[in-house]
Order: structure tokens, then C-alpha cells, then sequence
């Protein structure tokens, strides 16, 4: 088993808060701040600090669920096939994000195999899973309390989905494979000849730090010619005690035509990845701010939450700007990728048409190393006071006067591009940012 590593945090100073709103606040009327062991509550979705399961949902798919229920949702009912595809256009999820997996990492485990492989796609703040013969499922990212988990059948009657609210997806999508949030999961193991695992890898960590060699067990993999060692499009059996692999090169027991695009490209898995350990760490944020003003009582009271935010906060940082980004095969990853055009679909580009979305995939994954999930509402959404110290941090550690050793492997000219993208993009960057 890889150990799981932590992001190396740098302790903030109490003036950075200060400046950001986070001061300590004193408690009215003499009474003492509440005594709370942190790690354990503030993940308690019942709180009324979070309530998961009654408060009103802000997320996208819930969102559409009357348009879906009153069929104002035009699906096609053709095949299956054409069926997912429709959906996919309806949730504005391109096609081409296509990952194919064979491990039985699913709540549909019966129905995955080599020979029926699960297909993943996503955006943003939607990821949607199926396999032929199966059910589709939804995770979609409430800005403020994570994933809400939805599954629903195939219709090809005519008749409108009828999604439910899904509470098993709970057992591994909330624990500590999401930093005990609602969130993304991404397993690397090896499977054995029918999908189950014998073998596991870079268990309960998420994002763009993991090596490669620790990524895409059970996965399978299309255009990564270029990397030397990986876990995907390998099957594996016990011997003497001893993991064996055996090559299973994707296509070989399937048929692609049953899947929307013939790919399961290494460019959606590098953005995926990113893009679910972003999640968990913002979540896992917002879920101690909101805890810790809660029993604040709207202020931040406790030294404890205070320190432990500033912590959560240089770890934002550091993650927003890719500072511990696994290396890159040395031939980077050439060749086109069907997913780069409606991935840059997305941008949001500067007066001189640079973006956050712009790649490089030669030494590293973006020309401009700060991610573009700092638009997305999950980011968005964060308590202000502690959104405002993020990006407090941000601009620190892009001025190479305050950056620091942290940042050194940045250039003054990205930093500088960075800046100047972020200053035409995010309207509410603090004053004199």
C-alpha cells in the first residue's frame, strides 16, 4: 500500500487574518467559547451547521430534476447508448471526458468486469457513471455541502427518468478516501479476472501530486504511450502469495461501439484527478469554516479553528497553484486529444487570450499553474471571511517578494501572467490585490 502523504502546510500570521476579517472575537457576556473535538464533529452532516440531508440543494442536477419529471428534458429513447449521450448534451458533459474502468468500484459492482467496463464522464460540478445493462448514476456538487448522489434507470419507453436520492453512495463517498466530506473517489487498484480487487494503491488521497505509478489500476488507458510505469489496462492474479499482472489492453474483451467515443484518454484522467482532489479540499474547508462559525455563533472564536484555518488555507494555495504537481513522463504527452478542444471550450481568457484552462501537457498539465476550479462555485461559495484569506495567501505567494522558497519553481513571468489573469477574471479579488 502507498502511504498517504499530506500537503506540507506553513503556519500564517495572525496580522494575515487580522487583515482578512478572521480575528479572534470575545465571547459575550464573559461565557467561554464552546469546547468542541473538532475532528470528529465537524464532518457531522446532521449538524446544524451543515444539515446535508434537509436543507434546501443548490446543485445543478437538482436543480433540473422538474424539467426531468415533467419531461421538458427531450432524451433519446433510440438505444442505450443514444439514450446516455442525450443525457450527457442535457448536463452539458462532453463526451470526450469518456474514462473507462474494469475494477468493482461501483455500487453497480455485479455489472462491471473487463468485458463490461464502466464508463465515467464530467464537468465541472456533474459526474456521471454507467455501464451497458446498467443504471446511470449522478454525483453533482451542492456548492456548499458536496456531493448530492442521484441514480435513476434507463427509460427506453418514453417515460421521464426518475431519479433517487441516493444514501448508500454515502459509504464511500464520505469518509476518509474525501477527507470525511461528501465528495470524489478515485481508487487505483488491480483487479483480479472478473474486476474484483486483489491489490490497491494511493488509498484515501485524491489529486494532481500522486505519481503516475500509483494511478489508473483498474483503469483502462488510451494515449499514454509515453508514460513507463503505470497500474492501467493490467489484470492481476494471486500466486504464492505474490500479485501477478497480466496486459489487458482496452478493446480486447469489449466492444467500443457500445460506448459513446472509442477512448479512455490519460487527458480527462490528469484533469479528473485535479479536479477531485480540488473538490475534497475545498469541501473539507468550507465544512470546518461553516462548522467553526456556527458554534462561534457567527464569529470565529476558538485559537484552535482560527490556526487550523490558516493551515487549511495555505494548503488551498498551494494545491490552486500545483506546487507539488506529480513529474511528467520526459516526452510529455504528445499527439492530440479529443478532449483538449471541449475542455478549452470552458476558458476564461485575459485581454491577451491566456486562460487557467490553457495546457501544456509537455512538462506539466497547464501553461499557467493556478487551477481554473477557482471559478467554480464550490470555491466560490466558501465563507467569505475565509475565501478572502485565500486569496490574501494567493497574491503572497505570486509576489516574489513574499513567495517564498514554496513557490520558487514558478517564474516571475507566470507569476506575473497568473496575476494579471486572475485580476481580469475574479471580480472579487480583495482591494489592491
Amino acid at each position: 500500500m502507498i502511504p498517504r502523504t499530506r500537503q506540507a502546510t506553513k503556519p500564517g500570521l495572525a496580522a494575515l487574518f487580522l487583515a482578512a476579517g478572521l480575528a479572534l472575537a470575545s465571547v459575550a457576556g464573559g461565557q467561554e467559547a464552546p469546547q468542541t473535538d473538532e475532528e470528529f464533529h465537524f464532518t457531522d452532516l446532521e449538524s446544524p451547521a451543515h444539515d446535508y440531508w434537509k436543507r434546501p440543494l443548490k446543485d445543478r442536477f437538482t436543480g433540473m430534476m422538474k424539467d426531468f419529471a415533467e419531461g421538458r428534458v427531450a432524451l433519446d429513447t433510440s438505444s442505450e447508448k443514444a439514450y446516455v449521450e442525450s443525457v450527457l448534451k442535457v448536463l452539458e458533459i462532453p463526451a470526450t471526458s469518456q474514462m473507462l474502468l474494469f475494477s468493482t468500484t461501483s455500487l453497480q459492482l455485479r455489472l462491471i468486469s473487463p468485458r463490461n467496463p464502466r464508463a465515467l464522464f464530467f464537468n465541472e460540478d456533474l459526474y456521471l457513471g454507467w455501464m451497458p445493462g446498467g443504471k446511470i448514476e449522478i454525483v453533482s456538487i451542492d456548492p456548499e455541502i458536496g456531493g448530492i448522489f442521484y441514480i435513476f434507470d434507463i427509460q427506453l419507453d418514453g417515460r421521464p427518468p426518475v431519479p433517487e436520492r441516493s444514501a448508500r453512495c454515502m459509504n464511500c463517498h464520505a469518509n476518509e478516501d474525501t477527507r470525511h466530506v461528501p465528495g470524489i473517489v478515485i481508487k487505483s487498484v488491480i483487479p483480479g479476472p472478473t474486476g474484483g480487487s486483489i491489490d490497491s494503491y494511493r488509498r484515501e488521497d485524491t489529486g494532481h501530486h500522486i505519481p503516475f505509478s500509483d494511478r489508473f489500476g483498474g483503469w483502462h488507458l488510451t494515449g499514454a504511450e509515453t508514460m513507463e510505469k503505470h497500474w492501467g489496462n493490467l489484470v492481476g492474479r494471486l500466486q504464492n502469495g505474490e500479485t501477478l499482472t497480466t496486459p489487458l489492453e482496452p478493446g480486447q474483451n469489449f466492444d467500443w461501439n457500445k460506448y459513446p467515443v472509442a477512448t479512455s484518454d490519460v487527458l480527462p484522467q490528469l484533469i479528473h484527478e485535479h479536479q477531485a482532489g480540488f473538490v475534497n479540499r475545498v469541501l473539507e474547508a468550507g465544512y470546518r469554516a461553516r462548522y467553526y462559525l456556527h458554534e462561534g455563533r457567527g464569529q470565529l472564536r476558538d485559537p484552535k479553528h482560527i490556526e487550523t484555518l490558516k493551515q487549511q488555507a495555505d494548503m488551498l494555495v498551494r494545491y490552486l497553484l500545483f506546487a507539488d504537481e506529480a513529474a511528467f513522463p520526459e516526452k510529455g504527452l504528445p499527439g492530440e486529444r479529443p478532449y483538449a478542444a471541449d475542455f478549452l471550450a470552458s476558458k476564461r481568457p485575459d485581454k491577451k487570450g491566456r486562460s487557467l484552462r490553457d495546457l501544456n501537457l509537455k512538462d506539466r498539465m497547464f501553461e499557467y499553474r493556478c487551477s481554473y476550479m477557482i471559478y467554480t462555485d464550490v470555491f466560490q461559495s466558501l465563507p467569505a471571511v475565509f475565501k478572502n484569506h485565500v486569496y490574501r495567501r494567493l497574491g503572497e505567494a505570486l509576489n516574489p517578494a513574499t513567495g517564498g522558497r514554496d513557490y520558487a519553481y514558478l517564474s516571475n513571468a507566470e507569476r506575473t501572467a497568473i496575476r494579471e489573469i486572475l485580476r481580469e477574471t475574479i471580480p472579487d479579488l480583495p482591494a489592491g490585490w
